[in-house]
């Protein structure tokens, strides 16, 4: 099982990918709680180029909620990391976590059930772009 699902963008920028992303996520009924820019971040700590690099995370309120109630330790492996990379100018991939695997070391078959369905809609939101 892969940790994660992805695709690749072609003949979009950067931003415009993030914007389409952070749509997707939207409609799978995903908000954005954190926006990491690992490019500024490399540049200001250790003054080193890196290419475009973002790290959303993304959480479902209703399913978050569902998660902590089943088990309290979970919001250790809260949110559900998406990036989005532009390794090669032109090409972006956006890739987001597969919480069946990250979940893989819970024993509690509730959250199981959760992180099943938030995998479906992560899977769902990534294959849409």
């Amino acid at each position: 099982m892969k940790y994660y699902y992805e695709t690749k963008l072609q003949h979009i920028s950067f931003e415009e990918a993030i914007e389409k992303t952070i749509e997707a996520l939207k409609i799978e009924g995903f908000g954005i709680i954190s926006d990491i820019d690992i490019k500024a971040t490399m540049k200001k700590k250790l003054n080193v180029d890196f290419y475009n690099y973002k790290i959303l995370g993304a959480c479902s309120p209703e399913f978050a909620y569902k998660a902590l109630q089943a088990e309290d330790k979970i919001g250790t492996l809260l949110p559900c990391n998406v990036i989005v990379q532009e390794k090669d100018p032109g090409t972006i991939e956006v890739a987001a976590i597969n919480p069946m695997a990250s979940m893989q070391s819970v024993i509690n078959l509730k959250i199981l059930d959760v992180a099943e369905t938030v995998g479906h809609q992560l899977e769902k939101a990534i294959k849409s772009l």
